[in-house]
């Protein structure tokens, strides 16, 4: 059997400055879609956007923050006026700050809470319509969350992080009730050890060190294989929705 490229396909992707954000736009932009790229450090968008120009691709970098409401929208109009509508909607950008609960960080559980769930409904707020519209068209349509093993796993101190990806996963479990009747999938994706720059978020030398140390007994994922995941799963026949994949490294239970 055999399957199309994404040729013809028109992409965003959030949280695409770096991480599985920017692996998946790279391979996105590979397999032949136009990839229009939301995060908030507009210089890596740019030099992403050079770097698969000059392989044969089509970006473009839209400076946007998932938790304002009219930066999204303002991307939203940025992307209608450059591509047109869009059919493939990935919700990637996130941020993981773990601390016991008993620490009551309220600006990291607001911002975690902002970013993985506000910014995912923003972002499915803005471009929603154009799924449906695609879908309606006959074309494939996808609307791809990024959510993390931390949604059925619990892992000490990471409480609210694991909370905010549950509902990332809930979220797109019901959806799928409101879009799969007009044809447009819903793909959840939760990965497990990642080499990403969320590591980088935790401010606590002790979890800092346990999860180097998880790394190294357990091993991770590259970005790129996680990206891999996205771009089968949105390569499929239309009629053919992957609604939940869990990719962990061999190692990882």
């Amino acid at each position: 059997m055999s399957y199309t490229n994404l040729s013809g396909r028109t992409a965003v992707v959030t949280g695409a400055a770096s991480g599985i954000g920017e692996a998946i736009a790279v391979q996105l932009a590979a397999e032949g879609a136009r990839v229009a790229l939301l995060a908030r450090r507009a210089e890596r968008l740019h030099a992403l956007v050079e770097k698969i120009r000059a392989d044969g691709g089509e970006a473009l970098a839209v400076a946007a923050d998932v938790t304002d409401d009219a930066s999204v929208d303002a991307a939203r109009d940025l992307v209608h006026k450059t591509f047109g509508t869009v059919d493939l909607v990935v919700n990637n950008a996130g941020v993981m700050l773990p601390n016991p609960v008993a620490d009551g960080r309220i600006d990291e559980w607001q911002r975690m809470l902002d970013t993985n769930v506000g910014g995912v409904l923003r972002v499915i707020r803005a471009f929603g319509a154009d799924l449906v519209a695609a879908a309606g068209e006959g074309r494939a349509a996808d609307l791809v969350d990024i959510s993390s093993i931390g949604a059925h796993v619990p892992f000490p101190n990471y409480a609210v992080y694991g909370a905010t990806k549950a509902a990332v996963t809930y979220l797109s479990q019901s959806l799928r009730g409101e879009f799969g009747p007009r044809d447009v999938r819903v793909t959840n994706i939760e990965p497990g050890l990642t080499q990403t720059e969320l590591a980088t978020h935790i401010d606590s030398t002790e979890l800092s060190g346990q999860l180097d140390g998880m790394l190294d007994a357990i091993g991770s994922l590259t970005a790129a294989e996680v990206a891999d995941v996205v771009a089968y799963a949105t390569s499929r026949p239309r009629h053919v929705n992957l609604r939940q994949i869990m990719v962990l490294p061999t190692r990882q239970a």
